[in-house]
């Protein structure tokens, strides 16, 4: 029951999401309930629903690993020796070129706040949907998980360090804030909202038996699938309800052309790099989609702790969060064609 559940919801997954966007702006107010933080009234203690349901996601990424699969592509490094490079190198390379963009526009911050937006959102890690985008095509399933698995458990290091490079292309008072936020990233919310999560998820994977191991992905992961889009519609919450009771047509059509470019440009770059390397169809695959897929919740969640005042700033990162998965669609289903089958000689006389 709980695997064909999660089946029928991961078929169905862009038009839950794009139900999920039309939810926040037809009834926003649970979802803006929601991002408040609630007092838990017998321990005192403060309840966040978002890093709770990003928490579950890479709990349920973390318990998907497969063991033996990721020991072959260990023995087999390149894939994700690239992956983990790229994930520095393309941050460094697109974010410049759309900052050089948006100086020329009439702005008077230069665009800070839509480039901090994209910031939060390439140095994340690899979203875990990649996985499941990766089981609908064509890509190597161990190159991709352990691509998820790297770069999130890396990502108190990587994040932080891609932030505080980044922020001298920013201004009015955004660099100050985005190196503040790479702190936040480096302390409390990296280490228990994404890594202790996906590390105990890979922990159950490795340790529980078989059988034990089933039965809790079966629990876990259609849960995971509606924490994921219960995410997605809290975000958006915030950010649409703020845009639609004080319309910015402008504003809007900039963080769409923003999150457009970036995104994009991350695919187009992992593309490249992975035919340069010359990869086998799987792992180039896999490397497009790692690269163009960032956590977009993870960011969203971040600038909602860390920018609480700036709703604004979601709009970006949720518009990329749609585009990847319209890009990783694309991926996927551009499948080379399969060689045609060897003729068969009549035999002789």
């Amino acid at each position: 029951m709980h695997s064909r559940t999660a089946s029928w919801l991961r078929q169905r997954l862009g038009r839950a999401v794009i139900l999920s966007y039309a939810l926040a702006v037809l009834l926003p107010q649970p979802g803006l309930w929601l991002r408040r933080p609630h007092l838990l009234p017998p321990t005192h203690l403060t309840l966040h629903t978002a890093p709770l349901l990003l928490s579950l996601v890479l709990f349920s990424a973390g318990l998907q690993v497969p063991a033996r699969a990721l020991g072959r592509l260990l023995r087999r490094p390149k894939a994700l020796l690239a992956g983990i490079v790229l994930h520095l190198v393309i941050p460094l390379t697109v974010v410049p070129f759309v900052a050089f963009l948006l100086r020329c526009t009439p702005d008077n911050d230069g665009g800070s706040g839509l480039l901090t937006a994209l910031i939060l959102t390439v140095a994340m890690p690899v979203a875990a949907g990649a996985t499941v985008w990766t089981d609908k095509g064509d890509g190597d399933q161990p190159t991709t998980v352990g691509l998820v698995l790297a770069s999130t458990l890396l990502s108190p290091l990587t994040t932080p360090l891609l932030l505080r490079t980044l922020a001298p292309l920013l201004s009015g008072g955004y660099a100050h804030t985005l190196v503040a936020t790479g702190r936040l990233a480096q302390g409390g919310f990296g280490l228990t909202s994404v890594v202790l999560p996906c590390a105990a998820g890979l922990a159950g994977a490795l340790a529980l038996p078989a059988r034990r191991l089933r039965r809790l992905r079966l629990t876990v992961t259609p849960l995971s699938v509606v924490g994921s889009l219960l995410l997605t519609y809290v975000n958006a919450s915030g950010a649409l309800g703020s845009v639609l009771s004080r319309p910015r047509p402008l504003l809007f059509a900039a963080a769409l052309a923003v999150a457009a470019l970036g995104c994009l440009l991350t695919f187009a770059l992992g593309l490249t790099a992975a035919r340069l390397l010359r990869l086998e169809s799987g792992p180039t695959s896999s490397l497009t989609l790692a690269c163009g897929m960032n956590n977009s919740s993870a960011s969203a969640v971040l600038i909602t702790t860390s920018l609480p005042d700036k709703p604004h700033l979601l709009l970006p990162v949720l518009a990329y969060g749609l585009l990847q998965k319209t890009a990783a669609s694309r991926v996927v289903t551009r499948r080379p064609p399969a060689p045609p089958p060897p003729a068969v000689r009549e035999p002789a006389g």
